[in-house]
Protein backbone atom coordinates (compact mmCIF):
# COMPACT_ATOMS: atom_id res chain seq x y z
CA UNK A 1 0.00 0.00 0.00
CA UNK A 2 1.29 3.54 -0.80
CA UNK A 3 2.20 5.37 1.76
CA UNK A 4 -0.32 8.41 1.10
CA UNK A 5 -3.18 5.65 0.48
CA UNK A 6 -5.96 5.13 3.33
CA UNK A 7 -7.30 2.04 3.37
CA UNK A 8 -10.95 2.84 2.35
CA UNK A 9 -13.95 0.95 4.01
CA UNK A 10 -16.53 3.16 2.04
CA UNK A 11 -19.23 0.67 0.26
CA UNK A 12 -19.58 2.17 -2.69
CA UNK A 13 -17.88 3.87 -4.50
CA UNK A 14 -15.22 1.34 -3.17
CA UNK A 15 -11.52 1.34 -3.33
CA UNK A 16 -10.05 -0.31 -6.39
CA UNK A 17 -7.06 -2.36 -6.51
CA UNK A 18 -3.52 -0.41 -6.21
CA UNK A 19 -2.01 -2.31 -9.20
CA UNK A 20 -5.39 -1.29 -11.78
CA UNK A 21 -4.54 2.39 -10.54
CA UNK A 22 -1.46 2.10 -11.30
CA UNK A 23 -1.73 0.27 -14.66
CA UNK A 24 -4.39 2.95 -15.60
CA UNK A 25 -1.96 5.55 -14.10
CA UNK A 26 0.97 4.59 -16.70
CA UNK A 27 -1.48 4.19 -19.44
CA UNK A 28 -3.88 7.41 -18.91
CA UNK A 29 -2.03 8.99 -22.02
CA UNK A 30 -1.23 7.00 -24.44
CA UNK A 31 -2.63 3.44 -23.97
CA UNK A 32 -0.88 0.72 -25.66
CA UNK A 33 1.10 3.08 -28.42
CA UNK A 34 -2.44 4.13 -29.53
CA UNK A 35 -1.21 7.72 -28.76
CA UNK A 36 -4.54 8.78 -27.12
CA UNK A 37 -5.76 8.04 -23.51
CA UNK A 38 -9.02 5.56 -23.32
CA UNK A 39 -11.06 8.67 -22.27
CA UNK A 40 -10.68 10.30 -25.73
CA UNK A 41 -11.37 6.91 -27.73
CA UNK A 42 -14.12 6.47 -30.28
CA UNK A 43 -16.33 3.41 -28.87
CA UNK A 44 -16.55 2.68 -32.64
CA UNK A 45 -12.51 2.65 -32.98
CA UNK A 46 -10.88 -0.52 -32.96
CA UNK A 47 -8.74 0.17 -30.02
CA UNK A 48 -11.79 0.50 -27.44
CA UNK A 49 -13.48 -3.15 -29.55
CA UNK A 50 -10.07 -4.53 -28.88
CA UNK A 51 -11.01 -3.55 -24.59
CA UNK A 52 -14.58 -4.09 -24.61
CA UNK A 53 -13.92 -7.62 -25.91
CA UNK A 54 -11.15 -8.86 -23.63
CA UNK A 55 -13.39 -7.38 -20.59
CA UNK A 56 -16.37 -9.16 -21.47
CA UNK A 57 -14.32 -12.36 -22.52
CA UNK A 58 -12.43 -12.45 -19.09
CA UNK A 59 -15.56 -11.76 -17.04
CA UNK A 60 -17.01 -14.75 -19.04
CA UNK A 61 -14.03 -17.06 -18.14
CA UNK A 62 -13.99 -16.15 -14.39
CA UNK A 63 -17.88 -16.78 -13.95
CA UNK A 64 -17.79 -19.15 -16.30
CA UNK A 65 -20.90 -18.01 -17.96
CA UNK A 66 -22.93 -20.35 -19.88
CA UNK A 67 -22.93 -19.54 -23.87
CA UNK A 68 -26.81 -18.71 -23.83
CA UNK A 69 -26.10 -15.62 -21.61
CA UNK A 70 -25.59 -12.25 -22.69
CA UNK A 71 -23.54 -9.64 -20.88
CA UNK A 72 -24.07 -6.14 -21.08
CA UNK A 73 -22.28 -3.01 -20.13
CA UNK A 74 -25.07 -0.57 -19.02
CA UNK A 75 -25.80 2.79 -17.22
CA UNK A 76 -27.97 3.63 -14.84
CA UNK A 77 -26.73 1.72 -11.86
CA UNK A 78 -28.64 -0.58 -10.24
CA UNK A 79 -31.57 1.74 -9.61
CA UNK A 80 -32.32 1.53 -13.50
CA UNK A 81 -32.39 -2.25 -13.48
CA UNK A 82 -35.26 -2.16 -10.70
CA UNK A 83 -37.32 -0.64 -13.47
CA UNK A 84 -35.57 -2.66 -16.54
CA UNK A 85 -36.16 -5.94 -14.85
CA UNK A 86 -40.09 -5.84 -14.78
CA UNK A 87 -40.06 -3.94 -18.35
CA UNK A 88 -37.98 -6.97 -19.97
CA UNK A 89 -38.89 -10.02 -18.04
CA UNK A 90 -43.02 -9.73 -17.13
CA UNK A 91 -43.47 -10.88 -20.86
CA UNK A 92 -47.71 -10.49 -20.71
CA UNK A 93 -47.50 -11.52 -16.89
CA UNK A 94 -48.97 -9.10 -14.26
CA UNK A 95 -47.07 -10.70 -10.98
CA UNK A 96 -43.42 -10.81 -9.63
CA UNK A 97 -42.33 -12.12 -6.53
CA UNK A 98 -39.43 -10.32 -4.43
CA UNK A 99 -38.12 -11.44 -1.27
CA UNK A 100 -37.86 -8.21 1.03
CA UNK A 101 -34.16 -8.47 2.95
CA UNK A 102 -33.18 -4.50 3.56
CA UNK A 103 -33.37 -1.30 2.19
CA UNK A 104 -32.20 -2.34 -1.12
CA UNK A 105 -35.05 -5.08 -1.69
CA UNK A 106 -37.35 -2.04 -1.14
CA UNK A 107 -35.98 0.27 -3.61
CA UNK A 108 -36.47 -2.81 -5.98
CA UNK A 109 -39.93 -3.67 -4.68
CA UNK A 110 -41.19 0.55 -4.90
CA UNK A 111 -40.21 -0.05 -8.07
CA UNK A 112 -41.85 -2.76 -9.80
CA UNK A 113 -45.01 -1.83 -8.17
CA UNK A 114 -44.95 0.80 -11.07
CA UNK A 115 -45.17 -2.17 -13.92
CA UNK A 116 -47.07 -5.00 -11.84
CA UNK A 117 -48.86 -6.62 -9.08
CA UNK A 118 -45.77 -7.22 -6.45
CA UNK A 119 -46.00 -10.28 -4.47
CA UNK A 120 -43.69 -10.20 -0.98
CA UNK A 121 -42.24 -13.98 -1.12
CA UNK A 122 -40.59 -13.58 2.01
CA UNK A 123 -39.67 -10.78 4.35
CA UNK A 124 -37.41 -10.10 7.44
CA UNK A 125 -38.53 -6.41 7.76
CA UNK A 126 -40.11 -7.32 11.59
CA UNK A 127 -37.17 -8.78 12.79
CA UNK A 128 -35.49 -5.61 11.92
CA UNK A 129 -33.52 -7.00 8.57
CA UNK A 130 -31.42 -8.95 10.66
CA UNK A 131 -31.69 -12.46 8.81
CA UNK A 132 -32.57 -14.06 5.56
CA UNK A 133 -35.90 -15.93 5.58
CA UNK A 134 -35.21 -19.36 5.53
CA UNK A 135 -35.93 -21.32 2.47
CA UNK A 136 -38.67 -23.73 3.42
CA UNK A 137 -40.68 -20.78 4.29
CA UNK A 138 -40.20 -18.75 0.36
CA UNK A 139 -43.74 -18.75 -0.83
CA UNK A 140 -43.25 -17.77 -4.55
CA UNK A 141 -46.39 -16.93 -6.46
CA UNK A 142 -47.27 -20.01 -9.08
CA UNK A 143 -47.95 -17.24 -11.52
CA UNK A 144 -45.09 -14.71 -11.17
CA UNK A 145 -42.78 -13.62 -13.94
CA UNK A 146 -39.95 -13.99 -12.19
CA UNK A 147 -38.33 -13.63 -8.48
CA UNK A 148 -36.29 -11.06 -7.16
CA UNK A 149 -33.78 -10.76 -4.53
CA UNK A 150 -30.60 -9.25 -3.48
CA UNK A 151 -28.20 -12.07 -1.92
CA UNK A 152 -26.33 -9.08 -0.47
CA UNK A 153 -27.80 -6.21 1.58
CA UNK A 154 -24.85 -3.27 1.47
CA UNK A 155 -26.56 -1.52 3.96
CA UNK A 156 -27.59 -4.11 6.55
CA UNK A 157 -24.62 -6.39 6.06
CA UNK A 158 -27.33 -9.39 5.69
CA UNK A 159 -26.44 -11.80 3.48
CA UNK A 160 -28.49 -15.00 2.16
CA UNK A 161 -26.77 -18.27 2.79
CA UNK A 162 -28.45 -20.09 -0.07
CA UNK A 163 -30.13 -19.71 -3.57
CA UNK A 164 -33.69 -19.27 -3.77
CA UNK A 165 -34.90 -22.84 -5.58
CA UNK A 166 -37.52 -20.60 -8.09
CA UNK A 167 -38.44 -23.64 -10.32
CA UNK A 168 -39.11 -23.09 -13.52
CA UNK A 169 -39.34 -19.17 -12.74
CA UNK A 170 -36.61 -17.25 -13.37
CA UNK A 171 -34.53 -16.28 -10.76
CA UNK A 172 -33.37 -12.62 -10.58
CA UNK A 173 -30.21 -11.70 -8.35
CA UNK A 174 -29.04 -7.52 -7.92
CA UNK A 175 -25.49 -8.65 -7.40
CA UNK A 176 -24.10 -5.48 -6.72
CA UNK A 177 -22.10 -5.62 -3.70
CA UNK A 178 -21.18 -9.30 -4.09
CA UNK A 179 -20.95 -9.95 -7.46
CA UNK A 180 -17.13 -11.43 -8.20
CA UNK A 181 -16.47 -12.71 -4.19
CA UNK A 182 -16.64 -15.99 -4.61
CA UNK A 183 -17.39 -18.87 -7.80
CA UNK A 184 -21.11 -18.90 -8.74
CA UNK A 185 -23.47 -20.95 -11.01
CA UNK A 186 -25.31 -18.11 -13.58
CA UNK A 187 -27.12 -21.42 -14.72
CA UNK A 188 -29.18 -20.85 -12.39
CA UNK A 189 -30.28 -17.56 -12.77
CA UNK A 190 -31.97 -15.28 -15.49
CA UNK A 191 -30.76 -11.87 -14.64
CA UNK A 192 -27.58 -10.88 -12.60
CA UNK A 193 -26.74 -7.19 -12.31
CA UNK A 194 -24.60 -5.25 -10.30
CA UNK A 195 -23.35 -1.76 -10.15
CA UNK A 196 -20.25 -1.83 -10.86
CA UNK A 197 -18.79 0.73 -8.11
CA UNK A 198 -18.81 -1.88 -5.25
CA UNK A 199 -16.70 -5.06 -6.59
CA UNK A 200 -15.85 -4.30 -10.50
CA UNK A 201 -15.06 -0.89 -10.82
CA UNK A 202 -15.39 2.80 -10.61
CA UNK A 203 -19.31 4.31 -10.74
CA UNK A 204 -21.20 4.95 -13.99
CA UNK A 205 -20.85 1.15 -15.39
CA UNK A 206 -23.05 -1.39 -14.30
CA UNK A 207 -23.47 -5.12 -15.71
CA UNK A 208 -26.41 -7.18 -16.77
CA UNK A 209 -25.59 -11.06 -17.05
CA UNK A 210 -29.54 -12.17 -18.92
CA UNK A 211 -30.46 -15.71 -20.28
CA UNK A 212 -31.20 -15.03 -24.00
CA UNK A 213 -34.92 -16.57 -23.62
CA UNK A 214 -35.69 -13.58 -21.47
CA UNK A 215 -34.70 -11.13 -24.11
CA UNK A 216 -36.92 -9.01 -27.04
CA UNK A 217 -40.46 -8.89 -25.36
CA UNK A 218 -40.53 -5.72 -22.80
CA UNK A 219 -43.48 -4.12 -22.26
CA UNK A 220 -44.75 -1.72 -24.95
CA UNK A 221 -44.13 1.83 -24.90
CA UNK A 222 -40.70 1.55 -23.00
CA UNK A 223 -37.81 3.68 -24.14
CA UNK A 224 -35.47 2.14 -26.74
CA UNK A 225 -32.86 2.17 -23.97
CA UNK A 226 -35.11 0.01 -21.17
CA UNK A 227 -34.75 -2.82 -23.75
CA UNK A 228 -32.23 -5.54 -23.23
CA UNK A 229 -32.06 -5.80 -26.58
CA UNK A 230 -31.25 -2.97 -27.79
CA UNK A 231 -28.38 -3.74 -26.28
CA UNK A 232 -27.32 -6.94 -27.36
CA UNK A 233 -28.33 -6.00 -31.22
CA UNK A 234 -25.82 -2.89 -30.53
CA UNK A 235 -22.82 -4.93 -28.43
CA UNK A 236 -23.86 -2.68 -25.58
CA UNK A 237 -22.98 0.63 -27.91
CA UNK A 238 -26.03 2.04 -29.27
CA UNK A 239 -25.10 5.14 -27.42
CA UNK A 240 -21.97 5.91 -25.96
CA UNK A 241 -21.43 3.74 -22.88
CA UNK A 242 -19.13 4.99 -19.91
CA UNK A 243 -15.87 3.61 -21.51
CA UNK A 244 -13.40 4.68 -19.12
CA UNK A 245 -14.91 2.40 -16.60
CA UNK A 246 -15.43 -0.38 -19.45
CA UNK A 247 -12.22 -0.36 -19.63
CA UNK A 248 -10.94 0.07 -15.40
CA UNK A 249 -13.77 -3.12 -15.07
CA UNK A 250 -11.80 -5.19 -17.54
CA UNK A 251 -8.40 -4.11 -15.54
CA UNK A 252 -10.11 -5.42 -12.59
CA UNK A 253 -11.39 -8.81 -14.01
CA UNK A 254 -7.20 -9.40 -15.30
CA UNK A 255 -6.33 -8.54 -12.03
CA UNK A 256 -9.11 -11.35 -10.15
CA UNK A 257 -7.41 -13.79 -12.95
CA UNK A 258 -4.05 -13.25 -12.34
CA UNK A 259 -4.87 -13.26 -8.44
CA UNK A 260 -6.19 -17.34 -9.08
CA UNK A 261 -9.55 -16.27 -10.24
CA UNK A 262 -13.15 -16.40 -8.01
CA UNK A 263 -11.61 -19.20 -5.75
CA UNK A 264 -9.21 -17.83 -4.96
CA UNK A 265 -10.84 -14.52 -3.64
CA UNK A 266 -13.43 -16.52 -2.17
CA UNK A 267 -10.86 -18.09 -0.03
CA UNK A 268 -9.12 -14.47 0.38
CA UNK A 269 -12.81 -12.80 1.81
CA UNK A 270 -13.56 -16.06 3.78
CA UNK A 271 -10.39 -15.11 5.70
CA UNK A 272 -10.87 -11.22 5.99
CA UNK A 273 -14.32 -11.53 7.22
CA UNK A 274 -13.91 -14.37 9.71
CA UNK A 275 -10.60 -11.89 11.15
CA UNK A 276 -12.96 -8.55 11.25
CA UNK A 277 -15.71 -10.74 12.77
CA UNK A 278 -14.00 -12.78 15.62
CA UNK A 279 -12.71 -9.02 16.39
CA UNK A 280 -16.02 -7.82 17.30
CA UNK A 281 -17.53 -11.24 18.53
CA UNK A 282 -14.09 -11.25 21.36
CA UNK A 283 -15.47 -7.79 22.76
CA UNK A 284 -18.08 -6.58 24.82
CA UNK A 285 -17.36 -3.41 22.93
CA UNK A 286 -18.37 -4.06 19.72
CA UNK A 287 -21.53 -5.96 18.30
CA UNK A 288 -22.84 -7.26 15.13
CA UNK A 289 -26.46 -7.19 14.68
CA UNK A 290 -27.23 -9.73 12.05
CA UNK A 291 -27.61 -13.66 12.83
CA UNK A 292 -24.31 -15.82 12.42
CA UNK A 293 -25.23 -18.07 9.01
CA UNK A 294 -26.89 -14.44 7.17
CA UNK A 295 -23.40 -12.32 8.11
CA UNK A 296 -22.37 -10.85 4.83
CA UNK A 297 -18.44 -11.04 3.52
CA UNK A 298 -18.61 -7.89 2.05
CA UNK A 299 -20.35 -5.64 4.03
CA UNK A 300 -19.76 -5.69 8.18
CA UNK A 301 -21.64 -3.36 10.44
CA UNK A 302 -21.32 -2.93 14.19
CA UNK A 303 -22.17 -0.73 16.56
CA UNK A 304 -20.08 0.38 19.63
CA UNK A 305 -21.61 -0.28 23.31
CA UNK A 306 -20.94 3.46 24.20
CA UNK A 307 -22.53 5.58 20.69
CA UNK A 308 -21.57 8.72 21.86
CA UNK A 309 -17.93 7.81 21.34
CA UNK A 310 -18.88 7.37 17.76
CA UNK A 311 -17.34 10.06 15.75
CA UNK A 312 -14.54 9.90 18.45
CA UNK A 313 -13.95 6.38 16.75
CA UNK A 314 -14.29 7.18 13.37
CA UNK A 315 -11.86 11.00 13.73
CA UNK A 316 -9.28 8.18 15.47
CA UNK A 317 -9.29 5.88 12.83
CA UNK A 318 -9.04 8.59 10.20
CA UNK A 319 -6.03 9.57 11.82
CA UNK A 320 -5.21 5.84 11.47
CA UNK A 321 -5.68 6.05 7.37
CA UNK A 322 -9.11 4.24 7.91
CA UNK A 323 -11.38 6.13 6.39
CA UNK A 324 -15.16 5.61 5.69
CA UNK A 325 -16.60 3.31 8.08
CA UNK A 326 -19.62 5.57 9.51
CA UNK A 327 -22.62 3.60 8.87
CA UNK A 328 -25.57 4.45 6.00
CA UNK A 329 -27.70 7.10 7.27
CA UNK A 330 -30.70 4.92 7.80
CA UNK A 331 -29.07 2.40 10.12
CA UNK A 332 -26.42 4.08 11.77
CA UNK A 333 -22.97 2.29 13.85
CA UNK A 334 -20.01 1.80 11.72
CA UNK A 335 -19.50 -0.31 8.41
CA UNK A 336 -16.71 -1.52 7.00
CA UNK A 337 -17.00 -2.79 3.38
CA UNK A 338 -14.06 -5.30 2.65
CA UNK A 339 -14.62 -5.57 -1.33
CA UNK A 340 -12.05 -7.53 -3.44
CA UNK A 341 -9.81 -5.09 -3.51
CA UNK A 342 -9.53 -4.70 0.46
CA UNK A 343 -6.18 -6.07 0.98
CA UNK A 344 -5.79 -8.09 4.22
CA UNK A 345 -3.42 -5.58 5.72
CA UNK A 346 -6.54 -3.18 5.53
CA UNK A 347 -8.25 -5.74 7.62
CA UNK A 348 -5.52 -6.50 9.83
CA UNK A 349 -5.36 -2.24 10.54
CA UNK A 350 -9.23 -2.16 11.42
CA UNK A 351 -8.70 -5.17 13.49
CA UNK A 352 -5.79 -3.93 15.70
CA UNK A 353 -7.50 0.02 15.71
CA UNK A 354 -10.46 -1.39 17.04
CA UNK A 355 -8.29 -3.73 20.08
CA UNK A 356 -6.75 -0.61 20.83
CA UNK A 357 -9.02 2.10 21.13
CA UNK A 358 -11.81 -0.05 23.45
CA UNK A 359 -8.83 -0.53 25.77
CA UNK A 360 -8.16 3.80 25.69
CA UNK A 361 -11.60 4.71 25.82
Amino acid sequence: MHKERVFNFSAGPAMLPTEVLEQAQAEILNWQGSGMSVMEMSHRGKEFIAIATAAEQNLRNLLTIPNNYKVLFVQGGASAQFAMVPVNLLRGKTRASYINTGIWSKKAIAEAARYCKVHIAGSTEDAGFDQIPPAVELDIASDSAYVHYTPNETIGGVEFDYIPDTGDIPLVADMSSSILSGPLDVSKFGVIYAGAQKNIGPAGLTIVIVREDLIGEPLANQPTMFDYKTYVDADSMYNTPPTYAWYLAGLVFKWLKDKGGLEAMARINQAKAEKLYTTIDSSNFYKNPVVLHNRSLMNVPFTLADNTKENYFLEEAKLNGLVTLKGHRSVGGMRASIYNAMPMAGVDALAEFMREFEKHV
